[in-house]
């Protein structure tokens, strides 16, 4: 496939007595031929470019800001200022053309109406080797990277441009790696679609079976913390309870001390606490004692009578009514 490029130089001063150039090179030496852009195009055969345009037997325009690729398709006016009458390859792979200028190209470049000139070149896309010359373009907007300069070329590299945007690929990327990266998006996207409709079992489980996983986790944590938090109140209210016992503590700080405890890390702190405090109150003997010592069985008439009647003593009376 075939494709246009407008490479841009400065037009040459002339010497002596005023004339537009006649020999201006439209290809620059060597076998690669890169633009600003970054773009790259090859030249292995200079002498085939020249023989194509010798075989062809057409002279090229030279027009005005490549009038005749942007505005002759459209019907518009596409004049040429001079015409290209013979083809060059020197051996260091520039070629360069003899120009016959006519009148208003020779006028507009005397006044230097226009600076720079860009020759076209046809090139075949699938390797980039240079195949002819098409036009040769006065301008004084040099712009390396309008590559196509035909309406339709221009369409498609304006979209072309846009699409390696959207992709996020430099803007120097060739179409046909910009239609690689197309399709493995594409397959990405396949394979995506189908590991969702079907995912792999090692890497995801159902929604059912994680909820149920899920509840029995949290249950079993729930339980934990309700046993750790019963063992905690037995072994802090134990230990309280010892310290009371042991006048390490008074009933008037026991809330304060269980509160204490129930802090992260508080038994422990309350233990070493307990070992090392002294004695503050007298230790507690109401374990040892009988609670019923020193009761009073003291009866009523009823209960006298009832106990009389039996032979019950009032003691035995009261502690079977206690229970």
């Amino acid at each position: 496939m075939k494709e246009r490029f407008a490479l841009n130089f400065e037009m040459p001063a002339v010497a002596g007595a005023g004339a537009p150039p006649i020999q201006l090179m439209l290809i620059p030496p060597g076998k690669v031929v890169k633009g600003r852009d970054g773009r790259k195009w090859n030249n292995p055969f200079p002498q085939r470019v020249v023989d194509s345009f010798t075989t062809e037997g057409r002279d090229f325009p030279v027009d005005i800001e490549h009038s005749t690729h942007l505005k002759a398709p459209k019907g518009e006016a596409a004049p040429a200022v001079a015409w290209g009458k013979q083809l060059t390859a020197k051996a260091d792979g520039s070629i360069w053309a003899t120009l016959d200028w006519n009148p208003k190209g020779h006028e507009m470049v005397m006044n230097r109406e226009y600076r720079y000139y860009s020759p076209v070149f046809i090139y075949d896309r699938t390797n980039n080797n240079i195949l002819g010359i098409a036009s040769v373009g006065l301008t004084n907007k040099p712009n390396l990277e309008v590559t196509a300069l035909n309406h339709e070329g221009e369409e498609k590299e304006s979209m072309l441009k846009k699409l390696l945007v959207v992709l996020g690929l430099p803007e120097t990327t060739t179409e046909d790696v910009a239609l690689n990266h197309v399709t493995t998006m594409k397959t990405d996207l396949a394979l995506a679609l189908n590991r969702a409709q079907a995912p792999d079992l090692a890497l995801f489980v159902p929604r059912g079976d994680y909820d149920a996983v899920l509840g029995r986790a949290t249950n079993a944590e729930q339980q934990l913390q309700e046993r750790y938090k019963a063992e905690l109140e037995t072994a802090l209210n134990a230990e309280i309870d010892a310290a009371l016992k042991a006048g390490k503590i008074v009933p008037a700080t026991k809330d304060f001390y269980i509160a204490m405890c129930r802090q992260e890390g508080g038994l422990e702190k309350f233990k070493e606490f307990a070992k090392a405090a002294p004695v503050i109150g007298d230790p507690s003997k109401l374990d040892d004692e009988d609670p019923n010592k020193g009761r009073n069985y003291a009866l009523n008439t009823e209960e006298r009578k009832f106990c009389e009647k039996f032979g019950i003593s009032a003691e035995d009376y009261h502690k079977a009514k206690d229970e």
